[in-house]
């Protein structure tokens, strides 16, 4: 009995494994005249184009103490100082060279 049923089931296995390897051909047969055709021209949808998108960050959030909020600012008054008293020191020298050549003794 097992000796059948093993017979049985390498059969059936055989039969199903033979018939999903049939291959599916299909022939055609065309009889008649070649005629030329010439085919539309097809062309390609004209391009559209769209604005590039607009980026919008925030601000940066800067938590600083006071004295740091405009330091260019508070770097041009400095500059602005050092150079008046450059001024000064220059218009004190040439004021002093002057009194001493015009000293009237």
């Amino acid at each position: 009995m097992r000796k059948f049923l093993s017979l049985a089931t390498l059969a059936g296995l055989a039969a199903v494994a033979s018939a999903s390897a049939q291959a599916h051909v299909n022939v055609g047969v065309g009889i008649g005249i070649p005629v030329p055709y010439i085919a539309a021209p097809v062309y390609a949808p004209a391009p559209v184009y769209s604005p590039p998108p607009i980026a919008v960050e925030q601000q940066p959030v800067v938590v600083a103490p006071g004295y740091y909020d405009d330091w260019r600012e508070r770097a041009w008054r400095e500059r602005q100082w050092r150079e008046q008293r450059w001024r000064e020191r220059e218009w004190r020298e040439r004021h002093r060279e002057w009194h001493r050549w015009h000293d009237v003794d």
